[in-house]
């Protein structure tokens, strides 16, 4: 793991939200590849439902970045990891808003963090990460969405697949006490999963009409994921505006894709995609 300073910013109920910031390096020399890392993108990381900005993803993410000249920014929601709420009180909406918070007071305050940016978002993350796409795109601030990648995306979740994955007793239970504690695979401490978590969600469904980001994307997805199925990021590249998408699936791959190959792949992805947002601002660097 790569080791880092833990910073705060507070959101706009004063929650305290955590993130890890790595600033670009400025090349030396006049070189190909001093004048390519001048043009190199940002990197944000959004990691998922109940996990933290200390997982396998952000952390190699972090550790290539540092390697390569990158900036690199990764955070943890409210109610995620090192950030203070109370995760039964999350919503997308809200989630997608801390997101926004940290990564708009990064481009302030980091280098390499105020310009384009290329988003990676790992399940539920990909989700988020669609989202801060849409709103800074729609801001048309200086801070630019120029790519984006997803792994295992679970898109649109709380309406799509949540309600049949709980049951009808579940779901009752929710109607009478806005809560449900289930099991969970990937931690000791339960899935929290709210009334209000499903009710907001219909508010930031991404499936449902065309998803007008019209920047380069990748999606992975692996044929075997047994909580999101790949038809999800099938579903999100259909409704893409872009025409860069591209669907990488993965045989027999599962949700986490967290093997050594599988975070080889996601660095491979990510680097070209930086290289040709790259090539795309050294070309184009008016916008």
């Amino acid at each position: 793991m790569v080791s880092a300073d833990i910073h705060f910013v507070d959101a706009e109920d004063g929650t305290a939200l955590a993130y890890c910031a790595t600033p670009a390096q400025a090349p030396e020399g006049n070189s190909p590849l001093a004048r390519g890392l001048s043009q190199a993108p940002g990197v944000v990381f959004l990691g998922g439902f109940m996990s933290d900005m200390t997982g396998q993803k952000a952390t190699v993410l972090e550790a290539w970045t540092r390697a390569t000249g990158r900036a690199f920014l990764r955070l943890d929601y409210a109610g995620h990891g090192a950030s203070g709420g109370a995760f039964r009180d999350g919503t997308i909406g809200r989630w997608r808003d801390d997101a926004l918070t940290v990564i708009r007071h990064a481009g302030q305050t980091v280098p390499g963090l105020g310009g384009d940016l290329v988003l990676v978002g790992s399940s539920m993350g990909g989700w988020i990460a669609t989202l801060v796409a849409k709103a800074l795109t729609d801001e048309a601030g200086v801070q630019n969405i120029a790519g984006l990648v997803t792994i295992a995306a679970a898109a649109d979740f709380t309406e799509d697949l949540l309600p049949a994955r709980l049951g009808t007793e579940a779901l009752a239970q929710i109607a009478e006490t806005g809560i449900f504690e289930a099991p969970s695979k990937y931690a000791d401490a339960p899935y929290v999963i709210t009334g209000a978590l499903l009710e907001e969600g219909r508010n930031h469904l991404v499936l449902i009409k065309p998803l007008a980001l019209n920047i380069p994307v990748r999606l992975i997805h692996g044929t075997a994921d047994p909580d999101v199925p790949w038809a999800q990021s099938q579903k999100l590249m259909d409704v893409l505006t872009s025409g860069d998408v591209e669907l990488i699936l993965i045989k027999n791959g599962d949700h986490r894709l967290s093997e050594p190959r599988d975070l080889a792949r996601m660095i491979g992805v990510v680097g070209r995609l930086c290289d040709q947002v790259s090539a795309s601002s050294a070309a184009s660097p008016a916008r």
